[in-house]
């Protein structure tokens, strides 16, 4: 059977970040890819000008209908936009019976906010009790644990008291870090540093993004979630060192880098 992945989050036009991105990243991990929109940007590699975010009914309404016909084997959060879609989504998640990634998104690469306080304190309290994975970047993970997060050792501390708040995994992406892009991982009450070179490049437009949505692709392959981790840091690691180099601004990766899971997809665990 076809191994099938769900992304619900936000629409951008240049293609290197929100479900254009994850739809990317199915594709090139062998898995058939669904999107639920959460909001509209208006955007480019240049900057984003304009949010619109959806009605949390409609964005329910996708699901709902999404769900009655295909089952994901794993699904994926991304830009929420507003509390009312983060309760819409919370309430669905109760009865996910497959995997959900929740990338918490609050600000785009070029500093626009996509995510009001209100749904960041939604997401915390009603959205993380439900997901299997939270993927904060240092920002995000300061703003949720409401403490300050920007070395090694803080993100090990912040990964614990996310864990705290429900979810079975924790990854604190060091994008941010001085240093090596060092990654660390919370999975069953164990800590892992995923090591990586800091590759120093302008086109990193959607690496949340498309970071979380390898993971997801894993997951819907069968892969287990530390594994599913590892290479889907690997890939990313990949895609920033070569770039398609298109826009004017902060580029996106390259989503054609080759596929740890091969052209069809690996399934073994």
């Amino acid at each position: 059977m076809t191994a099938i992945a769900l992304t619900i989050a936000g629409s951008d036009p240049s293609g290197g970040a929100g479900i254009q991105a994850d739809l990317k990243t199915f594709h090139q991990h062998g898995v058939y890819g669904t999107a639920v929109i959460t909001l509209l940007t208006v955007q480019s590699t240049q900057g984003v000008v304009r949010v619109e975010v959806m009605p949390g009914e409609l964005v329910g309404a996708q699901l709902d209908h999404l769900l009655a016909d295909l089952t994901p084997g794993a699904a994926k959060t991304g830009a929420l936009g507003s509390a009312e879609v983060v309760r819409a989504v919370a309430e669905r998640a109760k009865r996910f019976t497959f995997p959900l990634v929740v990338d918490p998104v609050m600000i785009s690469k070029h500093g626009h906010a996509l995510i009001s306080d209100e749904a960041r304190e939604a997401l915390a309290r009603e959205l993380l009790p439900r997901c299997t994975l939270v993927t904060p970047n240092l920002p995000e993970a300061s703003a949720l644990t409401r403490r300050p997060v920007g070395t090694l050792e803080q993100a090990k501390d912040a990964a614990k008291a996310l864990a705290d708040l429900g979810p079975r995994a924790v990854l604190v992406k060091g994008g941010h870090l001085t240093g090596d892009a060092s990654d660390v991982l919370w999975f069953d009450g164990q800590v892992m540093v995923l090591h990586a070179p800091r590759i120093d490049s302008p086109h990193t437009h959607g690496t949340g993004c498309t970071y979380s949505a390898a993971i997801v692709a894993g997951l819907a392959l069968g892969v287990a979630l530390p594994v599913a981790v590892e290479r889907a840091k690997h890939w990313l690691t990949e895609a920033i060192k070569t770039p398609p180099k298109v826009g004017q601004g902060i580029g996106p990766v390259n989503h054609f880098a080759p596929s740890p899971y091969g052209e069809a997809g690996d399934r073994a665990t």
